[in-house]
């Protein structure tokens, strides 16, 4: 146990209490609800020490060893805690409000109702630590480390979520409310914001309406004669009030790119696909349509043969429209209405778009 005049020597700086430690090094220092309000412990050595309910506000622990230490229901509100060693320290229902512990080790450490509300965490390595219950309101986490963690039941209102890992995390009952609202819940860290955003946003609202009742994504290629044809399209398509994007599928897409083909296919109203001389739109089309009930207007050069598997497409899923051929660039823009657009926004009210 860590005497009464050694806790006067640990509030006057690191020196004196590192000195003690060096001397004392098997002792597991007893700091019980001691007071170390605005101590000066940095690099400090309190590795396993007891420092349950002890009072730490506003304490400069940067790069202070903490591990495995009990700060059992501790006051750590405001403290710095960056770069601190607090791999499994027991910090259950700590109060860590404003506290900074960016690029802090908190790996297997038990936060269990803690209070993290407006803490800065981030770089802090938060892997297979125990998050249940809670309080990470307003707090920020950017390049974040949770694989693993148990974050269940968390409280997640204003949270600032950005580049974090979560492969292997519990997620489950993610509060999105504040306390004083009837409680709503997600199971997703990183999509809780947006939720709550599009819930008590109007104009975020608005935008999600615009982007899905406006965007139509436009597939095709870039070679000279083609690209002509789809620029004309998309200058149309502004006329008429519509968000054209247009991709050029000049080489087969990866993984990564036919995940975002994906996702802006599903975020639009319909899509338009240029089968004349197609390279690989046929491949990236036998992927994207069966998982993405978006209408797909296709559109062909007279004269030119619709890809081999253009049929199967067509016939397993009425989404796929019959192509519309024309004869010229400019008969194809005269007829845009009746041929391509009409018949597309026909089968987005049949699924059920407005």
């Amino acid at each position: 146990m860590a005497h009464p005049e050694h806790l006067a020597k640990l509030t006057e700086g690191v020196k004196p209490w590192g000195r003690w430690r060096k001397q004392n090094p098997e002792v597991q220092p007893d700091l019980r609800k001691a007071n170390l309000r605005g101590a000066d412990l940095h690099g400090a050595n309190l590795s396993k020490a007891n420092l349950s309910r002890a009072e730490l506000i506003g304490a400069s622990l940067i790069r202070g060893n903490l591990s495995g230490a009990d700060l059992y229901g501790a006051d750590l509100k405001g403290a710095i805690l960056v770069d601190a060693d607090l791999l499994m320290a027991d910090l259950r229902k700590a109060d860590l409000r404003k506290a900074n512990l960016g690029g802090a080790d908190l790996r297997e450490a038990n936060l269990s109702k803690a209070n993290l509300s407006r803490a800065s965490l981030i770089r802090a390595n938060l892997s297979g630590a125990n998050l249940i219950r809670a309080d990470l309101s307003r707090a920020i986490l950017v390049n974040t480390n949770l694989e693993g963690a148990n974050l269940t039941a968390c409280s997640a209102y204003g949270i600032s979520v950005w580049n974090v890992r979560l492969e292997g995390a519990i997620q489950s009952n993610l509060v999105i409310t504040p306390w004083n609202e009837s409680p709503i819940q997600v199971d997703n860290l990183e999509v809780a914001q947006f939720i709550y955003l599009l819930l008590n946003n109007e104009k975020i609202r608005s935008v999600i309406d615009t982007i899905t009742s406006k965007v139509v994504l436009i597939l095709g290629r870039f070679t000279p004669d083609r690209k002509v044809v789809l620029d004309a399209i998309r200058e149309e398509l502004r006329k008429r009030d519509y968000l054209p994007v247009l991709f050029d599928f000049k080489k087969p897409a990866s993984k990564d790119l036919t995940g975002t083909i994906s996702t802006l296919a599903n975020m639009a109203r319909f899509i338009i696909a240029d089968l004349t001389d197609p390279s690989s739109l046929p491949y990236e089309l036998a992927t994207l349509v069966p998982g993405t009930v978006v209408p797909v207007q296709p559109i062909l050069m007279e004269g030119q043969p619709e890809f081999a598997m253009f049929v199967d497409l067509k016939t397993r899923y009425h989404w796929v429209l019959e192509p519309y051929q024309y004869t010229s660039p400019e008969l194809l823009i005269a007829h845009l209405d009746e041929g391509v657009i009409g018949p597309a926004e026909a089968k987005a009210r049949a699924l059920g778009g407005k």
